[in-house]
């Protein structure tokens, strides 16, 4: 079992950042991946960013030079930096673990982009 929290979420104008936090506990060993999702309202939810236990990462075309995902294995600490926020940004953003066979998820943090 693994269990994640999200945090960092919040209001902010568009051209802002944000740094968004995953802190994981539990069978962390058995990660094998952690990426950030986001679902706007009447959206399907989508990927955003990965990182893999070798550190490989992904991005979704619509974030690639604006966000940053990195990880702070001392801190069992996953970051989502989010730069050069859009309107379109604006959404609940949730982080997921893959461990085996497992697919854990956050509760989620609201991220609103808005003047």
């Amino acid at each position: 079992q693994v269990q994640l929290v999200e945090s960092g979420g919040d209001l902010v104008q568009p051209g802002g950042s944000l740094r968004l936090s995953c802190a994981a506990s539990g069978s962390i060993v058995s990660i094998d991946g952690i990426g950030w999702y986001r679902q706007a309202s009447g959206k399907q939810r989508e990927l955003v960013a990965k990182i893999s236990r070798g550190g490989n990462t992904n991005y979704a075309t619509s974030v690639k030079g604006r966000f940053t995902i990195s990880r702070d294995n001392a801190k069992n600490t996953v970051y989502l930096q989010m730069n050069s926020l859009k309107p379109e940004d604006t959404a609940v953003y949730y982080c997921n673990a893959v461990a085996g066979p497992g697919s854990y998820w956050g509760q989620g943090t609201q991220v609103t982009v808005s003047s």
